[in-house]
């Protein structure tokens, strides 16, 4: 079962929180399909946040199709997100580089900052990799109705 963590002073809703956790929690495989989310009074007991909050954000879930309220039962996980279990060698070579990072003298907001920063980059290359791959066919094509634009023109009635 999740435990949700509310950071008052992050600039960050509440609800929006509890969905980001959540969403993380499936596609770490912490949470599958089927287990069951846990109920609002469980979630205001542990965090001393409002009731609505709370289905707020489990109808944000639901409206994405993550989870499913079932009346009298609960909300459960539908389906997962992403491809990487929770213990991948990946999750492993990434706890290392945290702790040297920590060893380093980042805190936890440095690190956070760093590995976006890494992310962005990395995913502004995909998407320039996209465009480009995009834009190949279709250059060529462009070309192709500029050189017919530019051919040696032929005049209906001359003959040679």
């Amino acid at each position: 079962m999740v435990e949700y963590h509310i950071e008052r002073h992050s600039g960050v809703a509440t609800y929006v929180q509890i969905v980001q956790q959540t969403k993380q929690a499936i596609r770490l495989g912490l949470l599958r399909p089927g287990d069951q989310l846990p109920t609002a009074r469980e979630v205001v007991e542990a965090t001393a946040i409002n009731p609505n909050t709370v289905l707020k954000a489990y109808r944000e879930l639901e409206r994405e199709g993550l989870v499913e309220a079932r009346r009298g039962l609960g909300t459960f996980v539908r389906r997962t997100l992403g491809s990487g279990p929770a213990e991948s060698p990946l999750r492993a070579e990434l706890e290392a580089w945290a702790a040297r990072a920590r060893e380093a003298g980042l805190d936890r907001d440095d690190i956070a900052a760093l590995f976006t920063a890494v992310l962005e980059k990395q995913a502004e290359r995909d998407a320039g990799q996209h465009a480009d791959r995009y834009a190949e066919p279709h250059a060529d094509k462009h070309a192709e109705r500029n050189a017919d634009k530019h051919a040696e023109p032929h005049f209906q009635g001359e003959q040679s």
